[in-house]
């Protein structure tokens, strides 16, 4: 089979990352299909995958003109060597390593990766290609590292000579390229088994994985990278996804354009119900994003010490401090959504604004120390409603620990709805959506700056604004989610990431709930 070093047009554009994420057993479902939608031979279709990575290779490293190649002995392993093949037939200086001896790595070749064995082979020239099988691990001789030791399949924790591989990928301080996944990533959930590749780029084909944009995996994948290698979108269409990535084109959906005649009253009226003594802070972040976010109006419910302050800081906010739940009444009557828990405390203040919260059956969005109260006083709400926990709180909720959320962040989703009935946004990077009876969602968006106090105020106001707005509490927790963390991106950018504050985010959420 010939193979082009000057790749289709097809094969060299790459592709926006999908919206649909798929499980790992659907993903082999989907690399069959795809070939026989294409009518092309599972080998043609890893010479696809090869070619669009070495695309992107040459693309992000144009200068590179010797290559290390990591290939194990599955088709992840397969693609490398061709595209070690491709890098050979422009005279490139081409570095491979095995994960076994040469002798028994070839025993242990099937199928696709067998082929592909067989055409690298053809390309060989003379001085070209090192082969390094032995136990003693070489110097790395390449500008790039290519990683292909571990695909998709990758279950059990890595040991042995590929822990050893994946260590010295590591240790070897060039830039890496993981093709598909980085290798000791599991596919589904993004945890790290035992050990990973931390990559600079990688490319994925035909189908998303969550693994790349959630949990620990969005830190190990950089900057990913997709290619559908020309599958026909019917090949798709009766695989439901295990995910749906939102994306800003589904937050201009939601928010039109406001009419030329409209007033307030018409954009919703928030309360927001918190700032106990000495957590004045949080309640105000949310009010000021749920204001930035375009509700109509946005009062507080706060502790009477704190009275001054708010007004001082944002006039535009109704402030009323209240000594009870039944002073509080009156402003929760009037008001169209509750966001509850921002500073709120855990004291008998606390309790009773949450009942009377309760007892009211507004939308409502819950969070912080709101879901403390819910869990440890076995109360729910009628309404709909919105929790928004970070994973130590889905930890408390659920009555596991924070490391075992972390590890099982998608399962944690799912118990979480299921338990409490609400739409859940389990928040951490891959911030996770859930609703009943719908896909669950991710947000990509999001960076380690947003690490800091008060971050969780501004996405509980800005999620109460949108119900408050008249979406539903899907559409405002998967859109508001995707806000705050497109708003925390261009706060970085701007700013850089250490050093990010809270209030730093509320310019950019008034951009962009203004989509052009």
């Amino acid at each position: 089979m010939t193979i082009s070093t000057t790749t289709s047009e097809s094969i060299a554009v790459m592709e926006r990352l999908p919206e649909a994420i798929y499980a790992a057993k659907t993903l082999r479902q989907l690399d069959k299909e795809a070939a026989l939608a294409l009518g092309i031979t599972g080998f043609e279709l890893m010479c696809r995958a090869a070619e669009a990575a070495f695309v992107q290779l040459r693309s992000e490293w144009p200068d590179v003109r010797r290559l290390t190649v990591v290939a194990g002995k599955g088709n992840n392993g397969g693609d490398g060597l061709v595209l070690a093949g491709l890098a050979l037939k422009l005279h490139w200086q081409v570095q491979l390593l095995l994960p076994l001896a040469r002798t028994q790595y070839l025993e242990t070749l099937q199928g696709e990766a067998a082929e592909a064995w067989q055409w690298l082979q053809q390309q060989q020239q003379s001085g070209l290609l090192m082969i390094h099988d032995g136990d003693e691990l070489p110097d790395c001789h390449g500008e790039l590292v290519v990683d292909a030791l571990l695909g998709t399949g990758l279950a059990g924790e890595v040991q042995g000579r590929y822990a050893a591989l994946i260590d010295w990928i590591n240790a070897t301080g060039k830039p890496v390229l993981a093709l598909d996944i980085p290798s000791g990533l599991e596919c589904d959930s993004g945890n790290v088994l035992g050990r990973a590749v931390l990559a600079s780029h990688t490319v994925t084909f035909i189908g998303m994985k969550a693994g790349l944009l959630t949990g620990q995996g969005a830190a190990y994948a950089g900057q990913v990278h997709f290619h559908g290698l020309g599958t026909p979108e019917h090949v798709y269409a009766h695989h439901v996804p295990l995910l749906q990535r939102v994306t800003p084109s589904q937050c201009k959906q939601v928010l039109p354009p406001r009419p030329r005649d409209g007033h307030k009253g018409m954009h919703g009226h928030v309360l927001i119900v918190g700032g106990n003594l000495g957590m004045a802070g949080a309640a105000l972040l949310a009010g000021r994003s749920a204001l930035r976010s375009g509700a109509g109006l946005v009062s507080v419910v706060t502790r009477h010490e704190h009275v001054p302050a708010f007004i001082a800081s944002q006039p535009e906010l109704m402030v009323q401090g209240v000594r009870n739940g039944l002073e509080a009444q009156a402003w929760i009557a009037r008001a169209d959504v509750l966001v509850i828990g921002p500073g709120l405390g855990r004291d008998a203040w606390a309790e009773q604004l949450l009942q009377q919260a309760l007892a009211s059956a507004k939308p409502l969005v819950i969070d912080a120390d709101a879901l403390h109260l819910l869990k440890h006083k076995h109360w729910r709400p009628s309404g709909l409603w919105v929790m928004t926990p970070h994973p130590g709180e889905a930890a408390m909720l659920l009555g596991r620990n924070t490391a075992v959320i972390q590890r099982e962040r998608l399962q944690a989703l799912a118990d979480l709805q299921q338990t409490y009935g609400a739409t859940v946004v389990l928040k951490g990077k891959g911030t996770l959506i859930a609703s009943p009876g719908a896909i669950s969602q991710l947000v990509s968006e999001g960076n380690p700056g947003m690490s800091v106090a008060g971050m969780g105020d501004i996405l509980a106001g800005v999620i109460g604004s949108l119900l408050a707005q008249g979406l539903t509490p899907s559409a405002a927790a998967a859109v508001g989610a995707s806000i705050h963390g497109r708003a925390g991106d261009l706060a970085a950018l701007e700013r850089g990431e250490r050093g990010l504050l809270a209030t730093d985010l509320l310019p950019y959420i008034q951009q962009l709930v203004n989509p052009l």
